[in-house]
């Protein structure tokens, strides 16, 4: 594939503009870059792509989702509001989770790989939890993921929460997977070791995914203290902050995705930093659920490798990042909190790294032997747009509305904003369809759990 006539935004350690840039592809991967003039020249068999002076830029990587969030949105939840972050997850996720059925966990994986696609999303981080239906649930994810020809890691939430023989069936889940994966290997999928929460996880159960994680070799996507909740209970139970309690048993390390980190102090950010464990940020959810706001800025001055996730919203990570440069100025009442160019650190460089655990080349940066992994935006500034103030422009200007053309591995998924892979109309129909039915039964359930 031959991209021509592009504004080309490279990202990496040093990001360029490169103006009526071309890109070459060979594969999955890039090839060669530099003008279109010259690349016309080098590769002149090829019938290019015209990208009309759009921006391309890396396609975006959200470090933390969960899909089966899909059919919350919309649905009215029985009884008084939540109070609280426990109620909020007693009384919305753990309920909803417990309705999806085969069909309902298609779906939901479905509709947000067309959100993600639609919006630049290339890769990305979920962690699923489905009670009433986890044996084969991550083969029913993949096979939508392989259908739309996004990246995404994969893992089951193995949690206490609904007895021992759904924490044994949670482990059972994440280890078949990814033994499939060993065998079956995909160039856009990837598995790590899913764990809920330290306060819904007993230490026999964390222990046995300690030991079967080591015996895969892969690391795990947890969520840590995103609400004092967790610190309290790890406190009360284990005598230990969230973060100790985790390095004592064995989960933290350089391998391992910690999502959130909202609560953690310093003592738990220096372990973080030891351990080489990752962190993924997500300011809108942790607003939505008046969680906090995580310290982002000493975790990065401490040298932890944070970047930035979703949590389930939607897919336009262009949004999370004018979140994250909102959200901190406002809780620090700083606003030279959470630069810009800090920013776009966290979604390109630190998310790239954390990517890096799972696909052997190089994500978040156009670069030659970096993934293929491109978007068109028709974002045409009316102010100079250079490598030093791009981070501003993505904040104040660039959104996942402007995204034309996506791009993975080297293959079109959306072209001039029509989806090639998925019937976005068919797969919205279907959705609505069974919307009611899911709600039914979440209704239900609230009404016997009230």
């Amino acid at each position: 594939m031959l991209i021509t006539h592009g504004r080309i935004v490279t990202f990496g350690q040093e990001p360029q503009i490169i103006e009526d840039g071309a890109i070459y592809t060979v594969g999955d991967r890039i090839g060669a870059m530099g003008s279109t003039v010259e690349l016309n020249a080098r590769y002149p068999d090829e019938e290019p792509i015209d990208a009309r002076g759009q921006l391309v830029l890396p396609g975006s990587i959200c470090a933390h989702t969960h899909f089966y969030s899909a059919f919350a949105r919309g649905l009215a939840i029985p009884g008084e509001p939540a109070r609280n972050f426990l109620e909020i997850l007693r009384k919305l996720w753990w309920r909803l989770d417990r309705v999806l059925d085969e069909e309902s966990i298609r779906l939901s994986a479905q509709v947000c790989l067309v959100d993600a696609i639609r919006h630049g999303t290339t890769t990305l981080i979920d962690h699923h939890a489905s009670p009433h239906f986890i044996d084969g649930s991550l083969d029913i994810i993949a096979e939508v993921v392989q259908q739309a020809g996004v990246r995404v890691c994969e893992c089951y939430e193995v949690t206490d929460r609904n007895g021992p023989s759904g924490a044994k069936a949670g482990i059972a889940e994440n280890v078949r997977f990814a033994k499939k994966l060993a065998a079956q290997p995909s160039p856009l999928l990837a598995s790590s070791f899913g764990l809920h929460a330290s306060f819904t996880l007993g230490n026999e159960t964390i222990e046995r995914s300690v030991a079967e994680a080591r015996s895969l070799g892969v690391g795990f996507h947890i969520h840590v203290a995103e609400d004092a909740a967790d610190e309290l209970d790890s406190e009360t139970r284990h005598k230990m902050r969230v973060g100790e309690h985790l390095q004592a048993k064995g989960v933290l390390g350089e391998k391992t995705l910690s999502a959130h980190c909202v609560h953690v102090n310093q003592a738990e950010i220096d372990l973080l930093s030891k351990t080489q464990t990752k962190v993924s940020h997500q300011p809108r959810s942790n607003m939505n659920n008046a969680v906090g706001t995580a310290p982002v800025q000493s975790m990065l001055a401490s040298g932890v490798c944070v970047g930035l996730g979703n949590d389930g919203l939607s897919n336009n990570m262009f949004s999370e990042m004018k979140a994250a440069y909102l959200a901190h100025k406002a809780a620090a009442r700083d606003p030279r909190a959470m630069p810009g160019d800090t920013v776009t650190r966290l979604a390109y460089q630190n998310n790239a790294r954390i990517a890096s655990l799972f696909w052997p080349h190089q994500l978040g940066e156009i670069a030659p032997g970096a993934y293929a992994d491109l978007v068109f935006l028709d974002y045409y500034p009316y102010t100079p747009l250079t490598s030093g103030n791009l981070p501003w422009h993505i904040i104040f200007g660039v959104d996942g509305a402007h995204v034309t053309t996506t791009i993975v591995g080297g293959k079109v998924l959306m072209y001039d904003r029509v989806l090639l892979m998925l019937d976005e109309e068919h797969i919205a129909a279907q959705a609505r369809e069974i919307a009611p039915r899911v709600w039914q039964r979440f209704v239900d359930l609230s009404l016997r759990e009230k």
